[in-house]
């Protein structure tokens, strides 16, 4: 155990915050994230290990290109008991604009799925409420 793990928490604080423009870190975060009631130094390790990542990697981006088409793409998947201490499943989607990436998550299921199948569905149908909320969206915006 931490001798302080308020430094602890305020790091992984810090870098769930970054995960919204950082994608790439996103998972390593929600990893840390899940030690914040009792850090240990290999927890501390890992977060100092993530940021070393984003010191190395601060020149990368997303790229919105200006003659960019407006048709929605998108791409689901879920790993079938991918948590090894609970068994759930994780979802994972994706949504793109043209070439631009746009929104994306990656997320336990709430409940456990019995079957790939079953963990596979979940993921199409929270993909689904995305597109249908972007195409609301581009709609109100006056983008057929």
């Amino acid at each position: 155990m931490l001798l302080d793990p308020s430094i602890y928490r305020q790091l992984v604080s810090s870098l769930n915050y970054l995960t919204i423009t950082w994608l790439d870190i996103s998972f390593a975060v929600q990893q840390v994230s899940q030690f914040l009631q009792a850090p240990r130094q290999p927890h501390l390790a890992v977060v100092r290990r993530i940021l070393r990542y984003l010191k190395s990697t601060s020149g990368r981006g997303l790229f919105f290109p200006a003659d960019n088409s407006l048709q929605l793409t998108g791409y689901s998947d879920a790993d079938w008991a991918g948590c090894m201490d609970t068994r759930r499943s994780v979802t994972g989607w994706c949504m793109f604009l043209g070439n631009a990436f746009i929104s994306w998550k990656r997320k336990k299921q709430d409940q456990i799925s019995k079957s790939s199948t079953e963990s596979e569905y979940r993921a199409i149908s929270s993909a689904c409420s995305e597109i249908v909320w972007f195409q609301g969206l581009l709609r109100e915006l006056g983008f057929p």
